[in-house]
């Protein structure tokens, strides 16, 4: 029977020795043939949505800025319009990859920047439209955000996400809309019902001095007449 004693006592201070086995150079990005280039982008892609799926979005953000920079380096060797074609949509897929992962780390500056990124080479883009929009609606900004789902859903109109989205938008921007206008209201005030009254009373008091004072006149004025005509006759 073995000892079920740990070999290592705990808080043991220990000390270790590493041996290096290979080392290898650096990979020059720039005499990469385009084809490598974008298998190597892949790969670390690939390595980003794995932490990805495992929720270690830091991990993944930086998995995918390295296959960003892969993507981005300059190339010294010749480049096929097909080939730049992929290099691009390899970018493309990087940078959605890093909204979705900065979006979950809250780092919403950040993904907007991928989001925006993403639109430039390709602005309908489903995906950079739709996590645009989620941004948007996060910071706030429901009228903008309302915008660009309905761009979304213009190009896809039987994507039930984007509805669901936009629904839940419209809702909240209605909601924020009431919020604001009662606020107003309540920050310019109603007049009370007293004073409406006053004002009422004091506009009654007032055309009745203009009603007796317009009568007065009106009396004088025609006893002088009379006073008149007696003296000419």
């Amino acid at each position: 029977m073995g000892s079920t004693t740990p070999a290592v006592p705990p808080d043991a201070s220990l000390i270790l020795e590493l041996k290096l086995l290979e080392a290898v150079e650096a990979l020059d990005l720039e005499l990469m043939a385009p084809v490598e280039r974008i298998a190597l982008a892949g790969q670390k892609r690939e390595r980003g949505n794995t932490y990805y799926q495992r929720g270690d979005y830091a991990f993944a953000v930086n998995s995918y800025s390295i296959a960003l920079q892969i993507t981005e380096a300059s190339s010294k060797v010749d480049i096929t319009p097909q080939e730049e074609k992929e290099i691009l949509d390899m970018k493309v897929k990087c940078l959605n990859n890093m909204a979705a992962a900065q979006l979950k780390l809250d780092h919403y500056d950040a993904a907007l920047r991928s989001c925006v990124s993403v639109l430039a080479h390709q602005p309908d883009n489903i995906k950079a439209l739709f996590r645009k929009g989620k941004v948007l609606a996060l910071q706030g900004e429901y009228a903008e955000a309302i915008k660009i789902l309905k761009s979304a859903l213009k190009l896809e109109p039987s994507n039930k996400t984007i509805h669901a989205e936009l629904s839940k938008l419209v809702k909240k921007h209605t909601e924020q809309r009431g919020v604001e206008q009662a606020m107003y209201k309540k920050m310019l005030g109603n007049p009370s019902s007293s004073t409406v009254q006053k004002h009422k009373a004091k506009s009654s008091w007032s055309f009745s001095w203009k009603w007796l004072f317009g009568a007065t006149a009106v009396a004088i004025g025609g006893v002088a007449l009379s006073v008149v005509i007696a003296a000419r006759n």
